[in-house]
Formats: structure tokens, C-alpha cells, sequence
């Protein structure tokens, strides 16, 4: 997509009208023109050049945007700041001043007989030539609206500017005409006509209607400007210089001088100047301007960085790997800029309706002038009514009701690390009935974690872990990391040496420690395991582990089981989007008993299991026919279902395929975020059908007042003045209104990709040999208060967790617990583990 600048549009039948000569241009595939942002985005083959000549034919300017931001001569930021406000408050000011005066003579003097010099005051062809003078200065300040209205006239491009323009000139007109007819009588002598055509003179109202439309106008780019405050003040996160080291040296350079695999220092307080790679040092990095995770993420050597994040501690030395229009915070302001620059599917509506409007509206004041001229017989009173119609009547508030609410909304998405590709994705996230989450990285870590320990009585722990450490610290095996890492966590000893070492393919690893051998593998690879350690192992395969059995010298020491493990918020937000009305489903290429357990576990009924890439598409397409639905996902095999949804929604931490096949990006890889995404667009949408609401009843209500309709009925009469005023309301409000989204409640999204966050694992001790299984007793335990098998699997786990207790079979059903035990365990003890997870023992 192309970006242009476009200058002279003044409400929304401009930018429909822009929008309409760029499309109909061979080669334009979509053109969107915001008329809140004064941007145009084009995509499709066309020259910029044809492009540009499209709209100057349309009686508009264009340039191409990164023609305006040559370096060292303006920034993106300054692209955005607000010049509007300062130039249009400067005509404001010169307007009230001569407008006080003007008022003085007209409303204070002749209606309420203010003081004024006798020889001023009764010489009333005086007086209307100072209202004219003064009227014709407020007029020359406010040229703008004159020379763009009967510039847009002329080409057949009516707009605000015409409608204003046609208002203050007819009265300026009429008035001047007045003067000339009173001169004539002031020849003559007669004196009361004089008198009576100064009583009918329209000036103040000429210059009252430009000087109340410039105060809307202000008020209305003050709004706009600060509705873009939240792109800016990310563009204002790039660091300016950066300290690079070149031909040995340190130097200072601008940022924009950074090369790909230049190696550049951050010290402490300091911002990153590129995305890179740690290669010297430690420190904690504040990354909350991009993700809006609060807690500084540690960082050592090998990791990554990201350009406008802080260095809070330590001294970094990194190697750059992306610069530019390449870093992340570069594309997270292209994203957010191209959301600006497109179009909701609900602004077509007021699209269409604008594109007509302003003709409609000359059509309705020629039609009311001409009705009450027939009715009254009294031109200037007819006049007035056909000038209120024209100015009462705001195109701008139609305009404006959907891109700022859009604006405001993604501004707010952005700050909490969720960017909208485009305006149209921010609409349908709102609408969304079904969310479908991929289990891998997006509800799970997406790497194996040790959850359980399998303990053989009479066996140390530290030999056990010891025997783990040296054998799974020479495996490459996906599982055998996690493994080390638990094991160093245990405090295990890494100076264990292992010969012989053998890779057992398919079933596990085997080597020599101290003259014994070790195996460490699946059940077939490992003899002699007790019933209760395999019914134990397959309790847990059923909760969708993997055990991994250790043997020395041919006796089995022990277990630990691994899984995907739950993110942390995971079970919060799958039950927030089940209060809010959402089904849930989840996808997953993993085995059935594995995907359901995890399904259980965060309280999700629809489960598909086994589904490769392609199956997750259909699967999609079908759920569709329930309603709009929205793909979760982070990876490769994702990267189908995310565009066959309706809305597609990556998480961050995942592929580069998945996030540029989605329409929304999760900058804090928490599903959270999904929760907020739905909320932020749900009061985006019904913020757009207000702001619509009211635009269109302020035009529906306000235009038949001002033709005066309800005179004969109710007697209400508009005066052209505060049909001005009315009109220069409303675009105000409906961007104020907008500006509400920035108060939208939103849960805090939880940065769940931290290696290091604590996993409780749960210890089990079983007997040594295979045939002690004499000593077992059982004991049957009655329940109250358990309501499903949610509730079963919470007691199960916690009398299983006991030490002593083989296993608990638990049925919510009838209400009991079998516990078989291994050695005598006390009621009390099995009554107060069982009351401590909520439930009653009887």
C-alpha cells in the first residue's frame, strides 16, 4: 500500500470524493482516504504520478508521503504534529476582534441603543457601511472557506467549505443590497425606511457564521490531534543517536546511519538503538513500550533485543540485526499507520451518504428560500431560513464517526501490545462468536516442563537426579533439556562424566557411570517397573504427560514425567470468553488423550485432535457456518486456518508466516490479550454507532428546524448564528465522544513465555520392587460438594499428591473416593486434604 499526504479536504463529501477519482484511475485495486488523518492509502499498479493527478483533478493536493520525510528535514512524528490548530486559532482571534466591534454596532447599538457618537449614531447609511467594512475583514481572514467552497462549486465537488461559503456570502449579499436600497431612501428623505432597512441587515450574521464555524473547526483539529497521540508518541520511542563501534572506535551516530551487523553499546538507562542479538554482557530491559509488560525481561548473552526498549542495568554490547523501516517498533507503526489509512466496512455508510449530501443540502435552501419567498412574501426572512439550512448542516460529524473511533481504538490496542492490521479487522474482532486456539504456544508454553516426579522408596533423591543430569545432559532429544533444567534446579551435580553413551533411537538413552550402566527411555526400554509405578505413569500419560523411566545397574530408580505446560492466564481467559458469550474451541496436530486432558484442564468442551495444517482449515470453514469466527495461532501449520477465518489473531512470539497471515498480532503472546482485543472492539463498535446515531439525528433534526418547519407547529425558529454554532458542535462532540475509548477498561495481559517462571512439581513415592504390593489397604472416603469432573480430577490430584497414597479413584457421581494406600495413612489427614481443595468429607 502507497501512503499520500492530501491537502484541502475539508469534510467527508471531500474525501468520498477523493476516494471516488483515485478508484475509478486503471490499475487502483482499493483506495481509502481518511479524512481524519488527511491520508490516502492506495493499492494496485497505478503511477503515483496518475495517482497524484487524479486528485488535483478532483480540485485537491497530493503527495506522496515519504517525499514529505526526507532525512533531517522531518520526521515521521512531525508528519502527525498538529499545525491545524495554531493557524486556525490565529483566525479565530483576528475574527472575534473585529466581529466585537461589528456586534457592538449592530446588536448594541442599533437593537439596545448602545452609546455611539451623535454624529455617528444618527447617520444610519454610516453605520451599515462599518458593518459592511467590518463583516468584509472577517470575511478576507476567513478566505479559506470561500476559496475552497466555490473552488469544490465550480468543479462539481461541493463540500463544507461550499455550504458555509453560500451561507455567509448570500447574507453578505442580501445585506449589501440593503445598504444600497437604504441610501435611496435616505435621499429621499425618508428616514423611518432607512431605519427599517438597517433593522433587516444581515452582516453580523455573515461574520457570526464564519467566526462560530472556526470555532468548531479548532475544537475539531484539537480533538483530531489528539486521537493520533498514540502513534506518535510510539514514533517518539525511537531513540535519535546511537553508539556504534567502527574500525575499532566508539562513535555516535543517528539512529537512521545504523547498518545491519553493526555492533552498537547500550548503557545503562540508555534506549536500543536496532533489534539485535546480545553478544557481551547482562542486563534487565524494560520492554514495556512495545509489549506493555511492566516487569523488566532479563537479557544475556544470545538474546534477542528490540529497537526503543530500555536498558534499565547492565552494559550491553549487541550485534544489529534488523534497522530502519525493519525493526519491530517500525512495524508496529506501519501497522498501526495502515489501520488509520483503511476504511471499516461500517464507514460505508456514512460514505455514501456524504458523497450526496452536500448537494442535497443546496437543493433543500434553495427549495425552503423559494417556499417562504411564495409564504412571506419577505425576502430577507426567507433568506435567513435557506442560510440556516446551509449552515446547520454538517457533513463532518458523518465523516468523522467511524475513523476516529477507529483512530482511538487502535491507539488503545497499540499501548496494550495489540495492533489491528487494518480498520476492518478491528470491526469484526467485535463481532466475533467463536474463538478456535491453537494448543501449541498459544493456550500451552509451546517447550516441554518436568510436572511430576516419580520417587522409588528407599532410593535417594540425589542419586536420582544426579543419574538424570549426566545421562539427559548428553541427549539432544527435545525432552532431555527440560530434564537438565529441572535437574540443575534440584541442585544436580554437572561433574558426573558419562562413558559410552548411546543414543537408543525411538526408545531412549543409554551410558557408564562409575562402572554401572544407565538407561533412561520409555517403559519398553526399561525392565523391572512396579505396577504402582506404571499405574501411576499411566495416570499421567492420561493427563497428557510423557514419562521417561531411569534404571542403574539394572534397578529402577525412578521417573519424571513432562509436559506442555498451561500458560499462566490460559484457564482465566478461555473462562472470561465463555462469560462473554464466545465459544471456545481448541486445534491441535497432538494425540487425542494428550488434547483432551489440556482441553479439561482450561475448562474447553470442543477439542479437535490429530488435525494437520489442512484439517484445521476445514475445520474452521465449518465452524463458520455458526457464526463469524477467529483463528489463534503462532505457528507454520497455523498459517491456513488464520486466513480462512474471519478474523485471524497471531500470537507475537510466533512464526513470521503466522503473523503476516493474520489480521491482528498479539505483541505479548498471552491469550489475555484475546480477551481484550474483543472487549477493545466491542466499545469501538458501539462507540461508531453512536457517534452515527447522533449524526445522523443531529442532521435529521436540525435541517427541517432550520427550514422551519416547526414554526407553524411549535413556533421554533432558527437564527442563521446558532444554526453556525449548532453546526460547529457537532463534528466536536463526535470526536469527543470517540476520545472515551481512551478510558476502556482492559485485563492486564501477562508476559507467560518467561523460561524461568516457577512450575510446582508434584512428587510421588512408589514401592521398590515389582511383587511388594501386599501392604496395599484401601479406604473409601464420602464427599459433598462435588458437581462434575472438573471437581473429581481436583480431588483426585490432592489425596494422590499424598504421601502413602497409591491412587484415588473419584466419582462426583456417587460422591466417593477410593483411596489405596501404601502404608497406613490417618482420616484426619485424607478428611483435611480433601476440605482444603472446597469440598466436604461426610
Amino acid at each position: 500500500m502507497k501512503q499520500y499526504n492530501v491537502t484541502g479536504m475539508s469534510c467527508a463529501a471531500c474525501s468520498a470524493r477523493v476516494e471516488k477519482a483515485v478508484s475509478r484511475l486503471e490499475g487502483v485495486s482499493a483506495c481509502s482516504v481518511s479524512l481524519l488523518t488527511n491520508s490516502m492509502g492506495v493499492e494496485g499498479s497505478a503511477s503515483p504520478k496518475d495517482v497524484i493527478a487524479a486528485v488535483e483533478a478532483a480540485g485537491y493536493g497530493a503527495s506522496l508521503k515519504n517525499e514529505d520525510m526526507r532525512a533531517g528535514e522531518k520526521t515521521r512524528s512531525d508528519a502527525l504534529e498538529d499545525k491545524e490548530t495554531p493557524k486556525l486559532l490565529s483566525r479565530l482571534i483576528w475574527s472575534l476582534v473585529f466581529l466585537a466591534a461589528l456586534m457592538y454596532i449592530s446588536m448594541g447599538h442599533v437593537m439596545w441603543g448602545w452609546y455611539l457618537p451623535d454624529a455617528f449614531a444618527n447617520n444610519y447609511t454610516a453605520i451599515a457601511l462599518t458593518e459592511l467594512l467590518l463583516s468584509a475583514v472577517v470575511m478576507v481572514i476567513n478566505q479559506r472557506f470561500f476559496i475552497n467552497g466555490f473552488k469544490g462549486l465550480f468543479k462539481g465537488a461541493a463540500n463544507m467549505d461550499t455550504l458555509v461559503a453560500l451561507g455567509s456570502g448570500a447574507a453578505f449579499v442580501y445585506s449589501t443590497a440593503s445598504l444600497f436600497m437604504m441610501t435611496s431612501e435616505m435621499l429621499t428623505g425618508n428616514t423611518h425606511g432607512a431605519h427599517q432597512y438597517l433593522h433587516g441587515l444581515y452582516f453580523e450574521s455573515a461574520a457570526m457564521i464564519l467566526a462560530l464555524i472556526t470555532v468548531g473547526k479548532m475544537l475539531e483539529a484539537r480533538a483530531k490531534g489528539k486521537t493520533t497521540s498514540a502513534l506518535k508518541s510510539l514514533m517518539d520511542l525511537a531513540p535519535k543517536t546511537a553508539t556504534v563501534i567502527r574500525n575499532g572506535e566508539e562513535i555516535s551516530v543517528a539512529v537512521e546511519e545504523i547498518r545491519k551487523g553493526d555492533i552498537f553499546i547500550v548503557r545503562p538507562g540508555e534506549k536500543i538503538a536496532a533489534d539485535g542479538i546480545v553478544i557481551e554482557g547482562e542486563s534487565a530491559v524494560d520492554e514495556s513500550s512495545l509489549t506493555g509488560e511492566s516487569i523488566p525481561v532479563d537479557k544475556k548473552i544470545g538474546d534477542g533485543v528490540s529497537a526503543a526498549t530500555t536498558n534499565r542495568s547492565g552494559f550491553l554490547k549487541c550485534e544489529a540485526t534488523r534497522v530502519g523501516e525493519d525493526t519491530t517498533l517500525s512495524q508496529i507503526i506501519k501497522m498501526v499507520s495502515d489501520a488509520a489509512a483503511t476504511k471499516a466496512p461500517i464507514a460505508k455508510i456514512a460514505d455514501k451518504v456524504s458523497g450526496i449530501f452536500v448537494p442535497v443540502v443546496i437543493s433543500i435552501a434553495v427549495i425552503t428560500t423559494a417556499a417562504w419567498l411564495i409564504l412571506s412574501g419577505d425576502v430577507g426572512y426567507s433568506l435567513a431560513r435557506g442560510i440556516s439550512v446551509l449552515v446547520i448542516s454538517c457533513p463532518c460529524a458523518l465523516g468523522l464517526a467511524t475513523p476516529v473511533a477507529i483512530m482511538v481504538g487502535n491507539g488503545v490496542g497499540a499501548k496494550k501490545g495489540i495492533l489491528f492490521k487494518t480498520a476492518a479487522a478491528l470491526e469484526e474482532t467485535g463481532r466475533i462468536k467463536i474463538v478456535a486456539l491453537d494448543k501449541t504456544g498459544t493456550v500451552t508454553r509451546g517447550e516441554p516442563r518436568v510436572t511430576d516426579m516419580i520417587k522409588v522408596d528407599g532410593i535417594d533423591e540425589a542419586e536420582f537426579i544426579a543419574v538424570a543430569y549426566a545421562l539427559e545432559s548428553k541427549s539432544e532429544h527435545p525432552l532431555a533439556g527440560a530434564i537438565v533444567e529441572f535437574c540443575k534446579e534440584r541442585g544436580g551435580d554437572a561433574s558426573i562424566s558419562v562413558d559410552a553413551f548411546r543414543v537408543l533411537v525411538g526408545s531412549g538413552v543409554e551410558g557408564v557411570l562409575d562402572g554401572k550402566r544407565a538407561v533412561a527411555g520409555n517403559l519398553s526400554l526399561i525392565d523391572g517397573v512396579s505396577e504402582q509405578m506404571k499405574i501411576k505413569a499411566d495416570e499421567l500419560s492420561g493427563e497428557g504427560k510423557t514419562p521417561v523411566f531411569f534404571s542403574l545397574d539394572g534397578e529402577v530408580i525412578g521417573a519424571l514425567a513432562l509436559a506442555d505446560t498451561l500458560k499462566s492466564d490460559s484457564r482465566s481467559a478461555v473462562s472470561e470468553l465463555r462469560s462473554m458469550g464466545v465459544r471456545v474451541a481448541m486445534l491441535t496436530g497432538d494425540n487425542d488423550r494428550c488434547a483432551r486432558a489440556i482441553g479439561n484442564s482450561v475448562g474447553i468442551d470442543e477439542v479437535y485432535a490429530g488435525v494437520l495444517p489442512d484439517g484445521k482449515e476445514k475445520i474452521i470453514s465449518e465452524l463458520k457456518n455458526d457464526g463469524k469466527v477467529m483463528m489463534v495461532g503462532d505457528g507454520i501449520n497455523d498459517a491456513p486456518a488464520l486466513t480462512r477465518a474471519d478474523v485471524g489473531m497471531a500470537i507475537g512470539a510466533g512464526t513470521d508466516v503466522a503473523i503476516d497471515a493474520a489480521d491482528v498480532v498479539l505483541m505479548n503472546s498471552s491469550l489475555t490479550d484475546v480477551v481484550s482485543a474483543i472487549k477493545l472492539s466491542r466499545a469501538t463498535l458501539k462507540n461508531i454507532h453512536q457517534n452515527l446515531f447522533w449524526a445522523f439525528f443531529y442532521n435529521s433534526i436540525g435541517i427541517p428546524l432550520a427550514a422551519g418547519v416547526f414554526i407553524s407547529i411549535l413556533g421554533w425558529e432558527l437564527n442563521p448564528m446558532f444554526g453556525a454554532a449548532a453546526m460547529s458542535l457537532s463534528s466536536f462532540c463526535v470526536v469527543t465522544n470517540a476520545l472515551r475509548l481512551n478510558f476502556v477498561k482492559l485485563p492486564s495481559a501477562k508476559n507467560t513465555i518467561d523460561a524461568d517462571e516457577e512450575i510446582t512439581v508434584n512428587t510421588y513415592t512408589v514401592n521398590k520392587n515389582p511383587e511388594r504390593n501386599e501392604n496395599k489397604m484401601q479406604k473409601t472416603l464420602n464427599i459433598e460438594g462435588m458437581m462434575c469432573p472438573h471437581c473429581e480430577a481436583r480431588v483426585k490430584k490432592c489425596l494422590e499428591a499424598l504421601d502413602g497414597v497409591i491412587s484415588a479413584e473419584v466419582s462426583h457421581k456417587t460422591d466417593s473416593a477410593v483411596v489405596t494406600l501404601s502404608k497406613d495413612v490417618s482420616d484426619e489427614i485424607l478428611k483435611t486434604t480433601v476440605e482444603d481443595a472446597g469440598y466436604t468429607v461426610k
